[in-house]
């Protein structure tokens, strides 16, 4: 199985570096680390999260969340506002004027995707939306370890 992994981790490294390099790449996010980017992406899907739901989310630890929410704070990309709830807790979203690109850059980055996949058979279509599923559950497994 050492194999299967390997190509796998290849061809998914060679996906989303493809999809990356698409023009349009927000400037906030091109100097981002690999954690800076997966906490935005986390907030782009799921804006209004705490801290302590983000860090669950990424299997981080909260102080190390923290950090990373307080330099994309400083640097614009993301904004803090108080949870009206709980006031010792802060929600976190993309501000307004990142939100928009990167959603266009997603928006490019799924059309690019949407025509390579127009170009498979039918027959490999059909293979890829049925693999879709068992990548999911082989993320969930690979967390677990």
């Amino acid at each position: 199985m050492a194999g299967t992994a390997e190509e796998l981790l290849g061809a998914m490294a060679a996906l989303r570096r493809t999809l990356r390099r698409r023009p349009g790449r927000p400037r906030e996010l091109s100097e981002l680390t690999g954690s800076e980017l997966e906490l935005v992406r986390l907030v782009r899907r799921s804006p209004g999260l705490s801290v302590t739901e983000t860090a669950r989310e990424l299997g981080l630890a909260a102080n190390t969340v923290s950090t990373l929410v307080g330099r994309l704070t400083a640097s614009g990309v993301l904004v803090r506002s108080v949870d009206a709830s709980d006031r010792r807790s802060a929600r976190l979203d993309l501000s307004p004027a990142v939100r928009r690109r990167v959603e266009d850059w997603r928006d490019r980055r799924t059309e690019t995707l949407d025509a390579a996949l127009g170009h498979l058979s039918p027959a490999e279509q059909r293979a890829v939306e049925a693999v879709l599923p068992v990548l999911a559950r082989l993320a969930e497994l690979a967390a677990d370890e």
